[in-house]
C-alpha cells in the first residue's frame, strides 16, 4: 500500500568541512624564487663540499699551506719525508747551542747535546702534518681555513734526557764544587797545641740548577750562563784560637806542688808536660747564636789520686791532751798538752793546683798544699768541771810477783801508754788504740808470750797483765765490756786477787779488750806502776754514777788434767841443756756473773763472763837434736 503522495523536505547542500574556499590564483614566480634560493644554496654548499674535497685530495699527504715557518723553514706542502729530511738537515740545537754553568771565577761549558738536549724530528713533523687534522670534520675545517688564513707556527719538539745533565753537573759538583763542612780542631802532639782552620761546606742544589737549564732549554736559548745553585753550610766550629792558646798555656811548663812547714823535707811533686796533657778535657760547648766552641778543662782524678796517696804521710791527727785529777783541789793538771792535728786538703789544695796549671807566668806554675786544722777533743785548755771529770769513781788492782825482769819491764812501758788519756762520753776504750806498737824500737824485752797453744819467747811478754788490770777496773765500774778474750790457759798471775775468769789476753791487731764509757761524762784514766809491791792499779775519774757491782764466782767446771810435757827445740842450747818455760796447769770452765746497779736500779742483771781454759802441759826448751823434742 503506497503512502500518501506527500513531498519529502527539502535538505541543504553537503559542504565538507575540509574545503576551504577558492581564492584567487598565486603568481607563478613567487613560488619559483625560494625554490631557485634554496637550490642556489645547495649547489653553493655542493661546490664548496667539492672545493674543500679536492683542498683535502690535493693534500692528503701534505702539510697543509699556512704552516709557518720552523727555524727558517716553510714546512707548507711537504709530505712527512720531506719534511723530515729538511728538518734533520737543517736543526743542530743539540750542537749549536752550548750553557756555560759559572761559579764564583770558574766556569764549565757543556753543548746541548752533552746535556742530553736533542730534537725529535719525528714529533716536530707528526705536530706540523697533524695541524688541521685533529678535530671532526667541520672542526678541522675551520682550522685549516685559520691556518691559511693566519698561520700556524709549530715548535720543534725538543727532548731533554735530565739524567745525562744531572750526571754531568753531579761530576762538576763532585770535583770541583762540593765539599764538606769542617769544624775547626785541635791537634795536641809533642806538648804543643795546633789549631786546624774550619771549612764552609758547600753542596750543588742539582734540582735548583736543572730547573734553569730547563728554563733556557724551554727557551730554546743557544748561548745561555747559568749559575750554579749552591747551598753552603757554615762550621759549627769556626775559631779553636782561644782554645789552643789555653791548651798551650796548660803545657808551657812542668807545674811542682809543694809543702812548708814540718813537711817541707817531703816534695815536691812535679807533674809534668806529659801528665798534664793527660790532664786535658777539650769539649765542645753550645753558643747562644747557635755556633759551637771549644772549651778547655781538667780532669784532675790522677792528681786527686796522688794528693791522696800522700796525704796519709803529710796528715797529723790531733792528740787529746792527758791530765791527773788533783783529788785535793779537784781539778785537772795536765800531763800531756794536747797536739792540734791537719789534714790534707785534697780538693782546697787541687783548686791551687787547677789556678797554677792555668798561670801563664811561669813563677806562678807552683801550688802549695792547703791544709785543714784539726782541733783535739780534748784540748789541754778543758777544766773537770767542762769535761764532768769530778772524782774517783772506782780504782783495781793486779799483781804480778815473781815475774821476770824482761816482764816487769814491758808491764812498765805498757802501763805508761794508758795514764792521763781521756775517753768521750760514749766513746768506746780499745786497748791496742792506745798501747801503740810493741817491739824492741818503743821499749818492749823479749819475754814469755803465748802464742797458739805454746809458750815461747818473744817481745812484749807481760802486756797482758795492764790488760787484765783493764778489764778488771773497767769490770767493776759498770761499763758494757764490748770485746774481751780470755788466754789459752790458766796464768797464776792472774788469778791473784780476783781468782779464775777476770783475765784478758791481747794480741795486736787481732785480738782487742774494749769496753764502752756509757755515761754522758768524760772518763780519766790513771794507770800507775808499783814494781816495789809488783802491782799495776788503774784509777777511773768521773762523774759518779751511783753505780755498784755485785760479783758473782767464779765457777769452776770440768777441770782437765794436763797433757805430758812438751819439749819445744831452741837452737840457742847446746845437747842436754834443757830450760822450763812454763808449770803445768789443769784446763777448766769458768763462769763469773756480774750485776750492775745504779741506784737501786738493776741496769744488767747477771752478765756471764765465760772462759774455757785448756789444759796446759809444762813447758821446756831443749837442743834441736834432743830425742825428747815433741813431734
Amino acid at each position: 500500500m503506497s503512502s500518501p503522495n506527500v513531498p519529502y523536505p527539502q535538505r541543504p547542500p553537503y559542504r565538507s568541512p575540509y574545503l576551504t574556499p577558492r581564492r584567487k590564483p598565486v603568481n607563478p614566480w613567487l613560488i619559483r624564487l625560494p625554490l631557485l634560493a634554496v637550490t642556489g644554496v645547495v649547489l653553493f654548499v655542493l661546490v664548496m663540499l667539492m672545493l674543500v674535497a679536492g683542498y683535502q685530495f690535493l693534500h692528503r699527504d701534505e702539510i697543509f699551506p699556512g704552516v709557518s715557518t720552523v727555524f727558517d723553514l716553510n714546512l707548507a706542502g711537504m709530505t712527512r719525508e720531506e719534511a723530515t729530511a729538511a728538518l734533520s738537515q737543517q736543526f743542530s740545537y743539540g750542537d749549536d747551542a752550548a750553557f756555560t754553568f759559572r761559579y764564583g771565577d770558574r766556569a764549565w761549558t757543556y753543548s746541548a747535546a752533552e746535556l742530553g738536549v736533542s730534537l725529535d724530528v719525528d714529533a716536530t713533523v707528526d705536530a706540523a702534518y697533524n695541524a688541521g687534522r685533529t678535530g671532526g670534520t667541520f672542526g678541522n675545517l675551520f682550522e685549516q681555513i685559520d691556518i691559511w688564513t693566519n698561520g700556524y707556527p709549530v715548535a720543534p719538539v725538543v727532548r731533554f734526557d735530565e739524567t745525562q745533565a744531572y750526571m754531568t753537573l753531579y761530576e762538576v759538583a763532585q770535583s770541583y764544587v762540593n765539599r764538606p763542612v769542617l769544624d775547626a780542631t785541635i791537634t795536641v802532639s809533642d806538648a804543643k797545641a795546633v789549631a786546624n782552620e774550619g771549612q764552609v761546606g758547600r753542596q750543588i742544589d742539582l734540582t735548583t740548577t736543572l730547573a734553569a737549564l730547563r728554563h733556557e732549554i724551554l727557551a730554546l736559548s743557544t748561548a745561555s750562563e747559568i749559575t750554579l745553585a749552591v747551598n753552603e753550610t757554615p762550621p759549627l766550629v769556626w775559631d779553636v784560637s782561644a782554645a789552643t792558646d789555653e791548651i798551650n798555656t796548660v803545657l808551657a811548663t812542668p807545674v811542682k806542688l809543694f809543702v812548708t812547714g814540718d813537711n817541707a823535707d817531703l816534695g815536691p811533686w812535679t807533674l809534668d808536660t806529659a801528665d798534664l796533657e793527660k790532664m786535658l778535657v777539650v769539649e765542645q760547648v753550645s753558643n747562644e747564636d747557635g755556633t759551637v766552641a771549644y772549651d778547655v778543662s781538667l780532669n784532675l782524678d790522677d792528681a786527686r789520686a796522688l794528693l791522696e796517696e800522700i796525704s796519709p804521710d803529710l796528715s797529723q791527727q790531733p792528740v787529746n791532751a792527758r791530765f791527773v785529777f788533783d783529788d785535793e783541789a779537784k781539778q785537772l793538771d795536765v800531763l800531756e798538752p794536747s797536739i792540734d792535728g791537719r789534714v790534707l786538703d785534697v780538693e782546697g789544695t787541687l783548686s791551687k793546683l787547677e789556678a797554677a796549671i792555668f798561670a801563664t807566668d811561669p813563677a806562678e806554675r807552683r801550688a802549695e798544699l792547703v791544709f785543714v786544722d784539726l782541733p783535739p777533743d780534748v784540748p789541754d785548755t778543758a777544766t773537770a768541771a767542762e769535761l764532768g771529770i769530778t772524782e774517783l769513781i772506782t780504782q783495781h788492782t793486779t799483781y804480778y810477783y815473781g815475774s821476770s825482769g824482761a816482764r816487769r819491764t814491758n808491764i812498765e812501758v805498757a802501763n805508761e801508754n794508758f795514764h792521763g788519756i781521756v775517753i768521750a762520753p760514749g766513746g768506746t776504750f780499745s786497748f791496742n788504740e792506745w798501747l801503740g806498737d810493741v817491739s824492741p824500737e818503743t821499749g818492749y824485752e823479749q819475754g814469755l808470750i803465748i802464742v797458739g797453744n805454746q809458750t815461747i819467747t818473744g817481745v812484749g811478754g807481760g802486756v797482758c797483765q795492764v790488760a787484765t788490770t783493764a778489764f778488771q777496773t773497767a769490770f767493776y765500774a759498770g761499763f758494757p765490756i764490748v770485746e774481751r778474750v780470755p788466754h789459752a790457759y790458766r796464768v797464776g798471775y792472774y788469778e791473784q786477787g780476783e781468782g779464775a775468769g777476770l783475765d784478758a789476753t791481747v794480741y795486736s791487731p787481732i785480738v782487742d779488750f774494749r769496753f764502752q764509757n756509757d755515761t754522758p761524762y768524760y772518763l780519766l784514766i790513771e794507770a800507775y806502776n808499783n814494781p816495789g809491791s809488783s802491782t799495776v792499779t788503774w784509777k777511773f775519774y768521773s762523774t759518779s754514777m751511783d753505780r755498784r757491782v755485785e760479783k758473782d764466782g767464779p765457777y769452776i767446771t770440768d777441770q782437765t788434767a794436763p797433757p805430758p810435757p812438751v819439749y819445744n827445740v831452741n837452737p840457742n842450747l847446746r845437747l842436754g841443756q834443757i830450760n822450763q818455760v812454763d808449770g803445768s796447769v789443769y784446763g777448766a770452765d769458768v763462769t763469773v756473773y756480774r750485776t750492775v746497779y745504779e741506784g737501786d736500779t738493776v741496769i744488767r742483771d747477771r752478765e756471764e763472763f765465760q772462759s774455757h781454759y785448756v789444759p796446759w802441759a809444762t813447758q821446756y826448751e831443749v837442743a834441736p837434736n834432743d830425742p825428747r823434742v815433741s813431734g
